[in-house]
């Protein structure tokens, strides 16, 4: 439940990234014994990658953002539809059991609901490095003796299966090159990690990697890059609630084309090192046109935040989705709100300039999920805010950090008014809700 009206200001801490602690969980099984990994955020699908590799057979501890993984007692290289369905990035230990092992057998992943996301480049880039790739019920399973090295060119710089090929490539015999591939910090950061265990690789961050393939591998220990979409989430809040907001733990560069984004709508951006604040009026916003691509281009991940805030710039602006075609799903619930966008095909053109106001809407997925209530703090009256389990997907003590800047937020019982006094975090799902 958020009471809108409230000017955040202050700094807020960002957590470790989510679409790097997963894989870097799964790089761990790459190497028999224990690896460390520090600035690993609390949140539910890191929780759920952990239920995952504990299935496995690893033994994991975590506790105050450090992560303890002991992958010596792994033997089952089965990953079932129970855990793969609630989260698409186990997908992710394919590669890693392929390479270590010789043998994965994964249930298709599920996720958030965003269109179709096929795995296809990540099979064909197994089976250019010598797997036996078979699908059956529900299932996909890879077998290989030693994988040998490949040129392998992807037709999409797939972050995902950029991520699975390094992984399944640092064990291979011989030389692999992975062309067109993701260029996101994420996988610079499972390269680094990758190569403080032994694997010796060249290009991370470029759109051509080398991987020159080597016995074995050693547990290591890495810090996770700090979370740019979340900092990008709360600059947002500070900027369309007129307030000034701070984020601490994330590299601006990581956020190039958001921020000259955020300074042609109007909005102030200060940059002083691993620090971007953001500040401004939104009675002096203006509107501007933006299209997702791949990194280094405008992140999809705050595609939906953006438009909350283009809602409140005066003019029309025209945002094209070009990564999932189902990025508009939440468009309907922020309509709700008093938003004016029209939607064809994956243009949305919003009218800005639009006073919001409080209704009951529900999360159709992550993004969307921080997206609207984003739009909640600066809705009149009250916005109740359903299905928040999958906000606690992907930010880490969503709700506290925004009472930390001034939001009026909190968690009530799905059988509570707002006054009825029963709390909880917002974003902890209700055992009904999950």
């Amino acid at each position: 439940m958020i009471r809108g009206g409230a000017r955040l200001s202050g700094q807020v801490a960002v957590s470790g990234a989510k679409n790097s602690a997963l894989k870097l969980m799964a790089a761990a099984l790459l190497a028999p014994g224990v690896s460390i990994l520090h600035n690993v955020p609390d949140i539910q699908d890191v929780r759920t990658m952990r239920e995952l590799v504990e299935h496995l057979g690893a033994r994991v501890t975590f506790s105050d953002g450090t992560m303890t993984i002991d992958t010596v007692g792994v033997q089952s290289h089965v990953a079932p539809y129970e855990l793969v369905q609630r989260m698409r990035a186990s997908i992710q230990i394919m590669g890693p059991l392929v390479a270590r092992f010789g043998h994965a057998r994964v249930a298709m992943p599920g996720g958030c609901n965003l269109g179709p996301r096929k795995i296809d480049f990540h099979l064909s880039g197994l089976r250019q490095l010598g797997a036996d790739v078979r699908s059956d019920h529900g299932f996909v399973e890879v077998r290989a003796g030693r994988l040998r090295g490949s040129t392998i060119v992807l037709d999409y710089p797939s972050v995902g299966a950029t991520e699975n090929l390094l992984m399944a490539a640092v064990l291979a015999e011989g030389e692999t090159v992975v062309d067109n591939a993701a260029r996101e910090p994420e996988i610079v950061d499972l390269c680094k990690f990758l190569v403080s265990m032994g694997a010796i690789i060249e290009g991370a961050g470029t759109s051509e990697i080398t991987v020159r393939g080597v016995l074995a591998l050693q547990p290591a220990e890495h810090t996770v890059i700090g979370d740019r979409i979340e900092a990008g989430t709360f600059l947002i809040a500070g900027a369309i609630t007129g307030g000034d907001v701070e984020v601490d733990g994330v590299s601006p560069h990581h956020l190039d084309i958001f921020l000259s984004k955020l300074r042609a709508i109007g909005v102030q951006v200060q940059e002083n090192g691993r620090r971007v604040r953001a500040w401004g009026d939104p009675a002096y916003y203006s509107a501007t046109d933006f299209a997702t691509l791949p990194y280094p281009g405008f992140a999809t991940d705050l595609q939906a935040p953006m438009i909350v805030l283009l809602s409140m710039a005066q003019g029309s602006s025209i945002v094209t989705e070009n990564v999932f075609v189902n990025r508009f799903g939440f468009v309907d619930e922020l309509v709700r709100l008093g938003a004016d966008i029209k939607v064809s095909g994956h243009h949305a053109v919003v009218n800005g300039g639009r006073a919001l106001t409080g209704a009951t809407v529900r999360c159709p997925d992550l993004r969307a999920g921080a997206a609207l209530v984003l739009a909640g703090l600066v809705a009149q009256g009250y916005t109740e805010i359903r299905d928040t389990f999958h906000i606690h997907r992907g930010y880490e003590r969503f709700d506290a950090k925004l009472r930390s800047l001034g939001a009026d937020v909190e968690r009530v019982g799905p059988s509570h008014s707002h006054n009825s006094g029963a709390r909880a975090p917002l974003g902890i799902a209700s055992d009904a809700e999950r």
